[in-house]
């Protein structure tokens, strides 16, 4: 894969059938796609294997959070399954990204991501779980022990991503979740940017989901996405 500027299209839809239709929809602009925990329960791992026969990567978000056996395993079934990335919890310590990234070894296609803290999450939701830290503050400790760990990548919000590009490998991806369209209505996610905005903070790779699916024209939605990207590379 190459790793600049890619936008992952979230498939967090119930059926593989309202996927399909998506993918449909989208064609051949959009060939990479997000398999997460929503559809993965509601059809296992058949649609990440259709997906991947059709010529679509997929990115399988599972943000696994194990002991690093069970880590293991799970990522090398990932790398067999064809995924071109996966996601670790960089909150499981050193141990569990070590066992990622060496499980990840015999699949050269397969990158591992650090998940540091999820989109969702401010400054007093870490409060509340014991954490003094600030978001910020966690999102760099986590992002310095995956790239110590060997991990390939980290997830984090945009809003994070330019403090991130200036303090790892310029090899790593920053995948930024929580990346919407200024027209799109405020919804779960409390840490978000424009997908202008999460390039040109640094991310290499955008994951948007509801701006696409929810979208009366999926495809014109990822058109002015793209369009977004297309622009902030260029400047």
């Amino acid at each position: 894969m190459q790793q600049k500027n890619k936008i992952f299209v979230s498939l967090d839809l119930d059926t593989a059938a309202e996927a399909f239709k998506l993918v449909d929809q989208l064609g051949s602009s959009a060939q990479f796609y997000k398999v997460g925990l929503q559809l993965l329960t509601a059809e296992g791992p058949a649609v990440v294997r259709k997906l991947i026969s059709s010529g679509k990567e997929v990115f399988l978000d599972l943000k696994l959070h194990e002991i690093p056996n069970s880590v293991a395993g799970a990522v090398a079934v990932s790398g067999a399954l064809g995924a071109s990335m996966v996601t670790i919890h960089a909150s499981g310590g050193s141990a569990v990204l070590r066992a990622a990234v060496e499980a990840a070894r015999p699949f050269p296609g397969l990158s591992v991501l650090a998940l540091t803290v999820i989109t969702s999450m401010r400054d007093e939701d870490l409060a509340e779980i014991g954490l003094a830290a600030s978001v910020a503050e966690q999102v760099v400790r986590l992002a310095k022990l995956a790239a110590a760990a060997g991990c390939h990548g980290v997830v984090a919000s945009a809003q994070e991503a330019k403090l991130l590009r200036k303090l790892l490998p310029p090899h790593m991806l920053i995948v930024t979740p929580g990346t919407q369209l200024e027209t799109d209505s405020k919804n779960d996610q409390a840490r978000v940017a424009t997908p202008f905005d999460a390039i040109r903070w640094g991310a290499s790779h955008l994951v948007i989901g509801r701006s696409i699916s929810r979208s009366p024209n999926p495809s014109a939605a990822f058109a002015a996405i793209k369009a977004q990207v297309d622009e902030a590379v260029s400047i």
